[in-house]
């Protein structure tokens, strides 16, 4: 297993802690916001019915299924069998670790992303699997080279991970670029597994397009949604998995061996945060928008040059003053200043010589971050 490099920044945290320090903890992406009124009441209301008290099997799941359904015809006008193509989650985090141990086997290869999130390479090490790495660069807009894949490497991989928008680099994808990549998949018989908890937090006119509504992906991809984000619901642990029949069939004979789906009252507390008008998650993305642009500009204006992203709640860019050790600097602030940033290199090694901000704490609490940084250097 690797190391967790949210383990890692929790030790410095700590000690920032001990030592009195105000902290400005931007290490993780866990939303500040409020999870929706009408959401929480709905699960209030739950907690009081001694029925939803016990163990929820998958007929249980039917209406947060029926619901994911509905929203993604009207979203992407893509339409699921809510039986078939469609299962609850425990978080979008298990249900990609599970999904692996569903669509796999020990010594199989999975094409993941580098940098990518963590529990990327714990799902691949848990479930016995060789990751063979697609570099995200710069120069490329980190977005993976299928080109530079060898056929003999495609042709023994099982599965391929993708994430937009993403995590850690904020990067944005076209519907041309989903469609190359559903492409590659159906032409070697890979599952193409996307990542996709940032599908409403986007900025300015940018809408992400999801793998399932060009042509092939339901034939070739599963797509992982959460509430985490869209509705600030991290802690509840709530998502679903939505695409290909077989692939999802096999998570949920997985899921049905080893667990019995999330408290009824949370999946309730989950429709009535779907069943929001669309303008209630672009608020809330429009707040994150005006906490990137302060952010960002105050870097730059600092002599921090840092790009501007489209989407997620994330700031990526190159350490400062040309350093280069992502977790000394990181882990070195934290103790010294209270200031938390997530080290590029806990994403992978090609997240060395970058760091990532979370926009979780109101703007002036950004702007007092900056000036924390630049004294520390």
């Amino acid at each position: 297993m690797p190391a967790s490099m949210f383990s890692i920044m929790d030790a410095a945290i700590d000690e920032a802690r001990r030592k009195r320090l105000e902290l400005i903890d931007l290490s993780i992406g866990s939303s500040d916001l409020p999870a929706p009124e009408a959401a929480m009441k709905v699960l209030r209301q739950a907690t009081r019915l001694s029925e939803t008290h016990g163990y929820c099997l998958h007929s249980c799941t039917q209406p947060l299924r029926n619901a994911a359904a509905v929203q993604l015809n009207k979203r992407y006008s893509i339409n699921l069998d809510p039986e078939k193509n469609i299962i609850t989650l425990i978080g979008s985090q298990e249900g990609f670790g599970h999904l692996l141990l569903a669509v796999t086997d020990p010594g199989d290869q999975v094409l993941a992303p580098d940098p990518g999130y963590p529990s990327y390479f714990g799902a691949t090490s848990v479930a016995g699997l060789k990751q063979v790495v697609m570099p995200l660069l710069e120069k490329n807009m980190f977005l993976p080279d299928f080109t530079a894949i060898p056929s003999e490497t495609a042709k023994n991989a099982r599965a391929m991970i993708i994430s937009y928008p993403n995590n850690p680099t904020a990067a944005v994808a076209s519907s041309a670029f989903l469609q190359e990549a559903i492409d590659f998949c159906l032409s070697y018989d890979i599952l193409l597994i996307h990542d996709f908890p940032y599908v409403d937090m986007v900025y300015g006119d940018y809408e992400a397009p999801s793998v399932l509504a060009q042509p092939g992906g339901i034939d070739i991809a599963v797509e992982l949604y959460s509430c985490s984000k869209s509705y600030h619901m991290g802690g509840f642990r709530i998502g679903w998995a939505a695409g290909n029949r077989d692939a999802v069939q096999a998570l949920a004979r997985v899921k049905g061996a080893i667990d019995f789906n999330q408290y009824f009252g949370i999946q309730q507390a989950a429709i009535a945060a779907i069943n929001q008008p669309r303008a209630a998650t672009l608020k809330a993305a429009a707040l994150f928008e005006t906490r990137r642009n302060v952010l960002v500009d105050t870097l730059n204006k600092s002599g921090w040059q840092t790009p501007l992203p489209q989407a997620s709640m994330y700031v990526w860019t190159r350490l400062p003053l040309g350093l280069t050790d992502s977790f000394d600097f990181t882990v070195n602030l934290a103790k010294k200043t209270g200031v938390c940033l997530a080290p590029g290199r806990g994403f992978g090694k090609r997240g060395e010589g970058f760091v990532r901000f979370a926009l979780v704490r109101e703007p002036d609490a950004l702007v007092e971050a900056v000036k924390r940084i630049f004294d520390f250097l």
